[in-house]
């Protein structure tokens, strides 16, 4: 009886032995294969970059689009990872009395994706040539933008003050320093805290796995997730290292504290909080700001019928004291 209970665990010690490295093997694998996985989209990516070629202004123009008829002029700005389809939320309550210039930034939606730097200099000039060309430099012209497109925005009215009648900033990230920046998003998105870490080059060059179907924001219509897959690992990194996280945005805007400005905010916006826009948008004179109960990030496409109806009374009361 013994040697039988004897050989019966030595049996059942050689069948979990096996299992175990059977088990082992099969780990070992999916591992490996995940590593193959994310090596060749990130090579991939890479490689698509590296043979892009340089920017040149010249030959490689922004892609936009100008919709509506009205005498007013209003020209939009998306966010990092957007593109100009942003904004075609409820055009109706807005086309009618301006005319809208919509632009893809470079780097994002169908505009080129070169090699660049992708500056906040770099972008600037870009979409100089865009507004000159269709007569968007004109004191008719309320400049708007969303995210990143707020940052430009903002700097876009401090370099030429007399070309906008005012502008619009929703979601404004802005913030001291990178230090800063860090600290306060550190416990609200992990997305952002790995994007300014040491691996984040490499972890904007896996965004075709992360931005799938089964990761999609619940604050993102469709439309506008399917576009975000059109950017290039370098375009949003250096994007959003060169100007939402170094753009001094305090010093930058000295010279327009007394330009009409509507900063609209959400007061759950996570990504831009609330409290950096309050104490920046303090020192202008001539400026509202508008905080959205409720309202996160992305609170024009929950709402967009709403924020065009901000902007229009906005800019329709600061011409009205005008005249009067």
């Amino acid at each position: 009886m013994d040697f039988c209970n004897g050989f019966i665990k030595y049996d059942i010690n050689i069948k979990v032995k096996k299992n175990a490295i059977k088990n082992g093997k099969m780990v070992a694998i999916i591992s490996l294969s995940l590593l193959g996985i994310l090596f060749l989209v990130g090579g991939y990516q890479y490689l698509k970059v590296a043979m892009a070629p340089e920017y040149d202004a010249e030959t490689m123009p922004l892609n936009y689009e100008v919709l509506g008829s009205g005498e007013k002029k209003l020209l939009l700005m998306h966010g990092l990872a957007g593109s100009k389809n942003y904004w075609k939320q409820d055009l109706g309550k807005i086309n009618g009395t301006h005319t809208l210039l919509l632009v893809d930034l470079l780097g994002f939606g169908d505009s080129p994706k070169p090699q660049s730097d992708y500056s906040l200099k770099t972008q600037l000039e870009a979409l100089e040539k865009i507004i000159v060309k269709e007569g968007f430099n004109t004191t008719q012209t309320v400049i708007a933008g969303h995210s990143l497109g707020a940052i430009i925005t903002l700097s876009f009215l401090a370099e030429h003050p007399d070309w906008f009648a005012g502008a619009t900033t929703i979601g404004l990230p802005v913030f001291e320093s990178k230090d800063r920046f860090t600290k306060q998003i550190s416990d609200d998105s992990l997305f952002d805290r790995i994007a300014v870490g040491p691996y984040g080059k490499f972890f904007c060059m896996l965004h075709p796995l992360y931005l799938s179907k089964w990761f999609k924001p619940d604050n993102l219509t469709n439309d506008v997730f399917a576009d975000s897959k059109k950017h290039t690992w370098q375009s949003y990194y250096n994007s959003f290292n060169a100007i939402i996280l170094q753009t001094d945005l305090y010093n930058k805007t000295k010279n327009i504290r007394d330009k009409r400005i509507l900063f609209i905010q959400g007061t759950e916006d996570k990504v831009a909080p609330i409290a950096n826009v309050k104490k920046f948008a303090s020192p202008f004179t001539n400026a509202r700001l508008i905080q959205v109960s409720g309202g996160d990030h992305q609170l024009f496409l929950k709402e967009p019928s709403k924020v065009w109806e901000m902007i229009q009374d906005f800019f329709d009361e600061q011409e009205l004291n005008i005249k009067t």
